[in-house]
């Protein structure tokens, strides 16, 4: 250990700083004071193998570590072996950063807390989301004693990858600018059917990927979502099956072997070289925020597979640019140090290539000069990887690509890849063979990790623990949910932060283990063509989310004139645990909750307001409910959310 050491922030703890002598496993430990402490561990466990200290950036009601803190807990947090450990090709064997380091640090971890408390053994809950989903569930179906209970969360199944991001941006492309009006159908007032205005080939697309599990309602960023972990993924399923990017173009059956599909028309190969290297200091000199750019990192756990170095070359300039948008594609190598590298970018600008996740030896070998292609031929074929993909009939939402015999209608590829990258972040394929307590949390809004995953998870283990698992397991579906844990949304307007849900998760999880008190139930939801919704009643929903209804005028639309008053209705109601505390009003629409209205803490809550509207044209009103634990309440931590919205057109 290197560190022991007395902070403050964000409340007072003892913090140790330490790590395995020759194994690259690091760690860092937050004790609270005796006084605090309650015999508790909740540990942290990253998307991927990265830094014992991410946690330490986050702060207000995100705080993981304040959270923790005030829930009578110290908190555990490793680097999961480091970079290593995530390397797939480093010789590292895999389970170390899928739970072996997580665990190891949580047993030794133990022994730390005993030395400074003198009390009995920890309990210890382990909790994760995304890739660290996978690697939570790894922990508790590979070990046992090591947690009592875990909360992982925006969990994938073993077919996850890299089939939510396939059907995702085969709807980008196709769909193109025509989603802002599948945006709008599905707004609040809207018409409810978003395929009213597509051609035959785009409503296909829509109808492909609603199928596949991406929620209708979440098409309102379409423009900032970008790629996502796709950037990363895709040299991994090029690896594993290289000879699909040939049959795509030229085997009967692929899309690419259809002269009439529009892939064609889409398609750019431009052989050019490189004018110039390019940092982040020449793109922000050239007018490009790479922040902005679709895919691109906001820090978040959500995108934790990216890891840009911002001192380092993040594009080029090219001799010529492209005659159209080539969207997602590669820039491939041809001569210098690099030579025989593909490179993914993130996005074309012009003549401007901004790359994304990459090997730094890569970029070092590149050079002013080096002759390249531009070449998005590789990423129009992975757009529909997932047909040719066909899983066992458990999974559902791939009965589209099924005939009446319930045989694959299109060419399969020898290897189903989707076992092979969960296997790779769990250390096994998750079976719902876990040990201890469970309470999982699913967002359904997630366009990374599609709802209905959870529910796979769900059967999975009640078909292993049968009528034990009420014991054992919750389900607690979140609405307006993202995939992202933090407090950073490209449309506040649209989604919630759910880290309160996961806070609520892991006191519950804590009282279910030490004192027998049963969580709540699961949610109830319903799942059909892929999609996951739930009841707008809060007794007919269960879970832990409290519901909210908003009505303008008694309806989700109305039409009034300039300066008429509209008057606005909201009510909300927690399922049966926790209490209304506040409405937080955006009336103007420009995603700041800048009205707020604290009510006296009750199961249920309304307030009414009058507004009128200066301008014509078309206004949307929304209002967000808090709601917490008495325990919880005057803290910034536990915080539920749920929102509403309604359309007042001003003519």
């Amino acid at each position: 250990m290197d560190v022991d050491e007395w902070r403050e922030l964000p409340a007072p703890h003892r913090y140790v700083h330490g790590g395995f002598v020759g194994s690259g496993i690091l760690f860092s430990f937050h004790f609270p004071p005796a006084d605090a402490y309650e015999g508790r561990f909740f540990q942290y466990i990253t998307p991927v193998p990265e830094s014992e200290r991410t946690s330490q950036a986050v702060t207000g009601e995100d705080d993981r570590i304040g959270s923790t803190l005030a829930a009578g807990a110290y908190f555990i947090e490793t680097n999961g072996g480091g970079a290593a450990a995530a390397d797939p090709f480093s010789g590292v064997d895999p389970t170390i950063g899928a739970f072996r380091a997580n665990a190891a640090t949580a047993i030794f971890s133990r022994q730390i807390a005993e030395a400074i408390y003198g009390a009995g053994r920890p309990f210890g809950y382990s909790f994760g989301g995304s890739g660290g989903a996978y690697r939570t569930i790894g922990g508790l179906e590979n070990t046992e004693g090591v947690w009592d209970g875990a909360v992982p969360f925006v969990l994938g199944s073993p077919m996850a990858i890299p089939n939510c991001f396939t059907p995702r941006i085969h709807a980008l492309r196709v769909i193109g600018d025509s989603l802002d009006d599948v945006v709008d159908a599905m707004d609040a007032g809207g018409s409810g059917d978003p395929y009213a205005t597509l051609s035959a080939e785009q409503a296909e697309a829509l109808r492909e990927v609603t199928g596949m599990g991406f929620p209708l309602r979440s098409w309102y960023g379409h423009r900032s979502m970008g790629m996502h972990a796709l950037a990363v993924l895709y040299p991994g399923v090029r690896a594993m099956d290289p000879t699909y990017f040939d049959d795509f173009w030229t085997v009967p059956g692929y899309l690419g072997a259809d002269a009439a599909s529009s892939v064609h028309r889409d398609r750019v190969v431009l052989d050019t070289a490189i004018a110039e290297l390019l940092t982040v200091a020449d793109l922000v000199a050239a007018g490009v925020d790479i922040m902005t750019l679709p895919g691109a990192s906001t820090g978040n756990a959500d995108d934790s597979w990216q890891g840009r170095d911002t001192a380092a070359v993040v594009g080029v300039r090219l001799a010529a640019e492209p005659d159209r948008d080539p969207a997602f594609a590669e820039l491939v190598v041809a001569t210098g140090g690099a030579a025989g590298a593909r490179i993914v970018l993130l996005q074309t600008i012009g003549d401007v290539a901004v790359f994304g996740p990459a090997d730094p030896r890569v970029l070092g070998g590149l050079a002013a000069g080096d002759a390249v292609t531009l070449d998005n031929s590789g990423f129009l074929a992975i757009q529909t990887y997932h047909r040719h993909q066909v899983p066992g009939p458990e999974y559902t939402v791939w009965d589209q690509f099924r005939d009446e015999s319930g045989a694959p209608r299109y060419p399969q590829r020898p290897l189903l890849v989707g076992p092979v990258f969960a296997a790779g972040a769990a250390g096994t394929v998750p079976t719902g063979r876990f040990h201890g307590k469970m309470i999982l949390v699913e967002s359904l809004m997630d366009r990374e990790a599609y709802p209905w995953q959870a529910d796979w998870y769900r059967r999975e283990a009640a078909a292993f623990h049968g009528d034990a698992l009420g014991d054992r397991f919750r389900l607690w579906m979140t609405d307006r949910a993202l995939h992202s844990d933090t407090d950073v949304r490209d449309h506040p307007d649209q989604t919630i932060n759910y880290g309160g849900m996961l806070q609520q998760a892991l006191r519950d999880l804590a009282a279910w283990v030490e004192r027998g008190v049963e969580p709540p139930a699961h949610s109830a939801y319903q799942i059909e063509g892929g999609q996951v919704s739930v009841s707008g009643v809060a007794s007919e929903r269960g879970g832990i989310q409290p519901t909210v209804t908003l009505t303008a005028d008694g309806a989700g639309r109305v039409e009034v004139g300039v300066r008429e008053d509209v008057v606005l209705r909201a009510e909300a109601e927690t399922p049966g645990s926790g209490e209304v505390v506040s409405f937080e009003w955006d009336l103007d629409a420009d995603g700041r909750y800048d009205t707020m209205s604290p009510v006296a803490p009750a199961r249920s809550a309304f307030e009414e307001r009058t507004v009128s509207f200066a301008e014509p044209g078309t206004h949307f009103v929304t209002v967000r409910v808090v709601a917490q634990r008495a325990v919880a309440q005057g803290t910034p931590y536990a915080r539920l959310y749920n929102l509403a919205r309604v359309r007042v057109v001003v003519a």
